[in-house]
């Protein structure tokens, strides 16, 4: 498994924020999204600038982090390839997890497209 149990813990713990990484012309971009981790799996929907530059390079970082009045508790940093997957009723259903897990309506987000990354490597450190 290339996610420690206690990092998979950790990222599913809270509704927190990633920050994608992806590359536009050899330059990092790097936005965030909300995310569902299970299984050495992240799941996204989005669009627009991220899938761009996931169409054009699919190796992608993640980093989640939740800190107490700017000191860091934990962060874990991830790296993997990230694939679109281009069928409606496994990005619907992705939607209704990732939006039930940050408390938005299921239907938020309804144009985003569903991207699937296979986790190669991660790292993470508890403070």
């Amino acid at each position: 498994m290339t996610v420690d149990a206690e990092a998979a813990q950790l990222l599913e713990s809270e509704p927190l924020m990633a920050h994608l990484g992806t590359c536009v012309d050899g330059r990092p971009h790097v936005a965030p999204v909300w995310y569902r981790y299970t299984d050495g799996v992240v799941e996204i929907v989005t669009t627009g600038r991220k899938l761009e530059n996931v169409r054009e390079n699919p190796r992608v970082s993640l980093s989640v982090q939740t800190d107490d009045a700017g000191q860091t508790k934990w962060m874990v940093t991830l790296l993997g390839t990230a694939t679109i997957v281009e069928d409606d009723e496994a990005t619907d259903a992705a939607r209704e997890r990732i939006n039930d897990k940050y408390g938005a309506e299921s239907d938020a987000y309804a144009e985003n497209t569903l991207v699937r990354i296979d986790i190669g490597s991660s790292s993470y450190q508890t403070y």
